[in-house]
């Protein structure tokens, strides 16, 4: 009988232990694998934006109502006024680049932008009649009233954007048609096309950026430079503040009807515009780009910019602002923290959740069947990216989403 040798196996190298890293060593990061409703992957730094964006919505609505005779708070207005819509209407336009007239986009379009516009337009109209009580008892859906002229304005740029793509020459023609509204006095009321028009360069530059737009601005000697930046502009709002017409940081009015030559609207447009540019990259370059306590609320920011205005106007149809102490010092400390804090409130996912059904109603009964569309092609989501938040990342062309994005 006879026995197999056993031979050895081959020779086997061990492998070397892993050394803990050192602490001066950078550590990979994971990346963020949260994804939108649609499947796409978030990016935190827009997420951070949109909430920070939306918190300064809130102060400025609430510092309107105090800053009489409070020069520090009238600075403070203007500087947030130049530059906070405008960084929402550009990103805005970062996500409504790729937008075009597909049936499963358009039926986005109309339950994401038209019917939250409708909703809370009716909304607001009875809140003012019945709470408020105000001398027009009417609710017309044409005019936008206090804050629904946003979705109204996104509704239009997002409609005619195959047109600015189409455009060799976009932005300069955007600007061109702002002057002309400029000079053009009397069409403010019906959709509030002033600001329409006013605001429709801020929304075509951003569909002209690109993803390495936004790294250039968060760039270490950018955010090095917008703090001079900063301080000259606080320093020209304090020296402005007492005499300045704040109409013209509203966008929503001629150089005619503020009392002003027609020449200085024109002139007024391409300045504003360039300081609302200028401002919006210094505020993007300190936009942390990693997660923090605040990113998962950038994807509420819808909830915070529709609701927080029954909060201010409730508050001052109820003589909350009337008091002498509210205007001075420490009452804007108190308005101001307790804006900011209701904003956060608003954008949580659980106020979210409870006003889904108006915000981003699904609405399939109303609507033919369409094909499914893959997560992530051309156009990516089409919601309100600046102020719902729910958009992608858009790391190409051939993904982008929406602003206030679904």
């Amino acid at each position: 009988m006879f026995h197999a040798a056993s031979s050895p196996g081959p020779k086997r190298t061990p492998l070397p232990a892993a050394r803990p890293p050192t602490p001066d060593a950078p550590r990979p990061q994971r990346p963020d694998t949260r994804r939108g409703p649609s499947g796409e992957q978030r990016d935190p730094f827009f997420d951070n934006a949109k909430y920070l964006a939306i918190v300064l919505v809130g102060l400025g609505h609430s510092w309107a109502n105090v800053m009489s005779d409070n020069r520090l708070v009238q600075t403070a207005y203007t500087v947030v006024y130049v530059f906070h819509m405008p960084a929402f209407v550009i990103i805005s336009g970062y996500f409504s680049r790729n937008f075009d007239l597909r049936p499963h986009r358009l039926k986005r379009l109309l339950t994401g932008v038209l019917v939250p516009y409708v909703v809370f337009q009716t909304a607001y109209s009875l809140f003012r009649i019945h709470v408020g009580h105000t001398g027009d008892p009417h609710v017309n859906l044409f005019v936008p009233w206090y804050l629904t002229w946003f979705l109204c304005a996104l509704f239009v740029w997002r409609l005619t954007a195959p047109v600015w793509r189409m455009l060799r020459r976009p932005l300069p023609v955007a600007l061109a048609v702002a002057m002309l509204a400029s000079v053009t006095p009397g069409m403010g009321g019906l959709l509030d096309m002033q600001r329409v028009l006013q605001f429709a360069p801020c929304f075509v530059l951003g569909m002209c950026l690109k993803q390495e737009h936004f790294r250039l601005v968060r760039r270490r000697a950018v955010r090095i430079a917008s703090v001079p930046v900063f301080a000259l502009t606080v320093a020209a709002a304090w020296w402005a503040a007492p005499g300045m017409q704040i109409g013209w940081l509203y966008r929503n009015a001629a150089a005619q009807d503020l009392g002003a030559p027609w020449w200085a609207g024109p002139v007024t447009v391409l300045a504003l515009f360039a300081c609302a540019v200028l401002l919006t990259a210094c505020f993007l370059a300190w936009v942390p780009g990693r997660r923090l306590w605040c990113t998962a609320l950038g994807a509420g920011t819808l909830g915070g910019y529709l609701l927080h205005g029954f909060v201010v106007k409730g508050v001052l149809y109820a003589g909350g602002f009337e008091p002498d102490w509210v205007h001075g010092p420490l009452g804007a400390l108190v308005v101001t923290v307790v804006a900011a804090a209701g904003v956060t409130l608003l954008c949580t996912p659980a106020v979210l959740r409870v006003f889904r059904c108006v915000m981003e109603p699904r609405m399939d009964w109303a609507f033919r069947r369409i094909a499914p569309q893959p997560a992530g092609g051309p156009g990516g989501t089409d919601g309100r990216a600046a102020v719902s938040g729910q958009a992608g990342r858009a790391e190409t062309a051939e993904k982008a989403g929406a602003a206030p994005g679904r």
